[in-house]
C-alpha cells in the first residue's frame, strides 16, 4: 500500500506487482490495514457479505456455542431464521445483532457484578 498527494492530502493507494495503481477510501485503507495485522499474527480472517445465510453449524462455530444450543435460540426467537426446506438458515447479519446484544449484556453483567464485589469488599 502506498498514497499520492492530493490537495495537500495523502490518499491511500494498493500498489500490484507490477506497479498497477488503485486509489482507495480511507476506510477501506483501514480495514485493509487491521487485515493485514492480523493476518500477520496467523490469525485467520473471513470476509463474509452480510446478507450471507449461515447453517445452523456455522453460525453455532461463530457464537462459539453447541448446534443443540443454537437450535434452542432460534426455536425461542432470539434470532430469526428462515428455513430452506427442512434446514434453518441465519443471515450473519442477524447472528452479528444478536452476538453484539449478548456481548453489551455480558459486559453490563460483569460491571455490575464487579460493582457489588467492590461494595461487599470482595473486590481490590
Amino acid at each position: 500500500m502506498g498514497s499520492v498527494l492530493k490537495n495537500d492530502q495523502c490518499i491511500p493507494q494498493l500498489v500490484g506487482p507490477h506497479n498497477e495503481e488503485i486509489r482507495l477510501p480511507r476506510s477501506v485503507f483501514y480495514i485493509l490495514r487491521q487485515i493485514v495485522f492480523h493476518m500477520m499474527q496467523g490469525k485467520a480472517i473471513t470476509i463474509v457479505p452480510v446478507d450471507k445465510e449461515l447453517t445452523t453449524q456455522q453460525a453455532a462455530d461463530i457464537l462459539n456455542v453447541s448446534r443443540p444450543y443454537l437450535i434452542k435460540l432460534l426455536e425461542n426467537k432470539k434470532i430469526p431464521f428462515v428455513k430452506a426446506g427442512s434446514h434453518r438458515r441465519i443471515r450473519f447479519s442477524d447472528l452479528m445483532d444478536y452476538k453484539k446484544k449478548r456481548d453489551t449484556e455480558r459486559a453490563q453483567g460483569l460491571t455490575k457484578l464487579t460493582q457489588i464485589s467492590q461494595e461487599y469488599g470482595l473486590y481490590e
